[in-house]
């Protein structure tokens, strides 16, 4: 969002100034789409504020303004050629982030951008607004041991997710020192912790195409189609993660997550299916005759959930077992022990609140000469691409919108 803002500015015009605590720009880019970042998703405007969770319609202005086709087009011009797989989640062809951070660097070099690395910011300076008394104006800010003034500051520093890439909360203590409201900041699209201990069994293990319903009794807080992974304290992957941003943090304990690993057959065809399996192999053990029909690790928890003996002939598998089996297949349940923390959270839920920012230009409503972008705003989306494209959108319009 900073480097978005400071290109866009540049563009306008503005002498601009890049201030970036951490030694290169862009860190948390390089790490995004498990380093192939997934710099935005390919759909129509409908999808993109239906994935949006938290104040999708304070982007409308800005979104129109700049959206997922304004910033393929923005990156293909500074020599990223692009690609778009499932879920119209868009990616650099070379499947390397860094190719998205060299593009936004060369945006940034051809609009004279003076950058400052390993440069924190530690705070604002601000005084009354002689044109409006009553109101403050940002005079600069204090960074480096040194003071840096400036008609106007954009405040794009993130959230609280992955601190390891600089994102600290900083962004929220100015907000709040000039006067904004923060609202409550959580971690947000991050894996869950569960009790069932076979979960380890299956560390590693990819599923796609599966269903996952995370419910406390017949209350259901997700229901979602997609891809998901088991890990060593439980469950994340895509799934998972949108699941998370869902379900507030104090309420997921206890939570049921079940899993259907063949949503699109219904409860019979299963049945069949799996009595097909065992026919084809009758002398086979059960867990050897079940091969093609389910990944290896997942075979011996089903089997053992279901009161099965691994070791079992396929042909004396009773009805009574197969129903088990046939139950495990399209409801296989874990128990929430609760959500990461984070560390390993994908974005913040919560920040500065959009009430008090100009949706058009991400101007402070409090501030003269102040305005925010990206992740430090109260603003927040499922995985795809959705975060970032969130950061270009309001990094341009703050940009652009600089006075």
């Amino acid at each position: 969002a900073g480097m978005m803002a400071a290109a866009a500015a540049a563009e306008r015009g503005h002498s601009v100034t890049l201030l970036e605590k951490n030694e290169k720009l862009g860190k948390k880019v390089y790490i995004t789409g498990k380093g192939r970042c997934n710099v935005t998703n390919n759909c129509g405007e409908e999808t993109f504020f239906e994935s949006v969770l938290r104040n999708p319609r304070f982007l409308y202005s800005a979104y129109a303004a700049w959206d997922c086709h304004d910033m393929m087009a923005f990156l293909e011009k500074n020599g990223v050629r692009l690609k778009t797989e499932r879920g119209n989640r868009v990616f650099p062809v070379s499947d390397h982030a860094s190719d998205i951070t060299k593009a936004l660097e060369r945006a940034l070099e051809a609009g004279n951008v003076k950058v400052f690395l390993r440069t924190e910011v530690t705070g604002l300076s601000a005084e009354e607004d002689p044109d409006e008394p009553g109101k403050m104006r940002i005079r600069g800010a204090l960074a480096g041991g040194r003071f840096f003034p400036a008609d106007h500051v954009i405040v794009a520093t993130g959230g609280l997710s992955y601190p390891s890439t600089g994102s600290t909360g900083d962004g929220y203590r100015f907000a709040a020192e000039c006067g904004h409201t923060v609202t409550r900041c959580l971690p947000s699209l991050v894996p869950m912790e569960v009790e069932e201990e076979d979960a380890l069994q299956m560390q590693g293990l990819s599923l796609r195409n599966v269903e996952m319903t995370v419910r406390r009794g017949k209350k259901v807080f997700y229901r979602g189609f997609g891809e998901m992974l088991f890990t060593h304290f439980g469950l994340t992957g895509p799934l998972v993660l949108t699941a998370s941003a869902l379900i507030p943090p104090e309420k997921a304990e206890g939570l049921l997550c079940e899993i259907n690993l063949k949503p699109a057959l219904d409860e019979e065809t299963v049945r069949n299916r799996l009595q097909r399996a065992f026919d084809e192999a009758p002398n086979r053990q059960v867990c050897h005759a079940l091969e093609k029909a389910f990944p290896a690790k997942l075979v011996p928890v089903l089997l053992s959930r279901a009161g099965i003996a691994l070791e079992k002939p396929a042909r004396d598998i009773t009805r009574a077992e197969r129903a088990a089996l046939t139950e495990q297949t399209r409801a296989l349940a874990f128990t929430v022990k609760g959500l990461r923390g984070f560390s390993e959270a994908v974005v913040t839920r919560g920040g500065v609140s959009v009430r008090e920012v100009d949706p058009r230009t991400m101007r402070s409503k409090k501030v003269n000469g102040l305005s925010f972008a990206g992740e430090v705003l109260d603003i927040d989306a499922v995985t795809g691409g959705f975060n970032l494209q969130i950061a270009w959108t309001t990094g341009h319009a703050a940009g652009y919108g600089a006075e």
